[in-house]
């Protein structure tokens, strides 16, 4: 898996282009569903990254771009949960993820990209 560019809203992997968050489970993308985190966007001003969305937990890293100017906010319950679990948290501005992907994924990592602010 190759990220061939990032730019403000936009991701392109492997000649694919995504204008919207995406997750990266097992090697598979889909898109980020943030509807169970929008009842906390009050909370933050921005839709959060919350247990309560489709999170793939299941791998021992869980890599996540926290956006252009690193503005996704992620909530401590998210990082319990990460603990509980046994899944190391690796977070980064999405073009710093970006070139970490590149650089080398580790196996058993799943990712998850704001591609946004």
């Amino acid at each position: 898996m190759r990220v061939d560019e990032y730019t403000f809203g936009r991701i392109t992997i492997d000649g694919v282009a995504y204008e919207h968050d995406i997750v990266i489970e097992g090697g598979a993308i889909r898109n980020r569903k943030k509807g169970p985190s929008k009842p906390r966007q009050g909370e933050f001003g921005h839709t959060p990254l919350t247990p309560a969305e489709n999170v793939p937990w299941d791998a021992k890293h869980l890599w996540i771009g926290t956006g252009a100017h690193g503005r996704l906010p992620v909530p401590d319950d998210f990082r319990e949960e990460a603990r509980r679990r046994g899944v190391e948290l690796v977070m980064r501005t999405t073009p710093e993820l970006v070139k970490l992907i590149n650089e080398a994924l580790p196996a058993d990592t799943n990712v998850i990209v704001h591609v946004t602010c």
